[in-house]
């Protein structure tokens, strides 16, 4: 049994299927936020995201995050309050 909400679920199929054969690790923080600004209560307002992609090779950092929030559509800054991205090409 998985004790991800649905929120981390839709994140990492939204991930997955943005960047084929990349290596990701979605981790919650909501806990070590609550009752700071943006805990919704809902326990999945933050999150940090390590992404390894070959896909990011020669792309800027901003662009890199530019990407992975295009991918993941309205859930940054609607369902999750923060999102903190690691996005590296490999052997970065």
């Amino acid at each position: 049994m998985s004790n991800k909400g649905p929120v981390q679920q839709e994140m990492e199929s939204l991930l997955a299927a943005a960047f084929p054969d990349a290596n990701f690790i979605l981790s919650n923080d909501s806990a070590s936020h609550h009752g700071h600004a943006g805990d919704d209560g809902s326990g999945e307002s933050h999150f940090s995201l390590s992404i390894e992609w070959a896909g990011f090779a020669g792309m800027n950092r901003v662009m890199r995050q530019r990407t992975v929030n295009k991918a993941l559509g309205d859930l940054p800054g609607q369902r999750v309050h923060a999102l903190a991205i690691r996005a590296t090409a490999p052997g970065e």
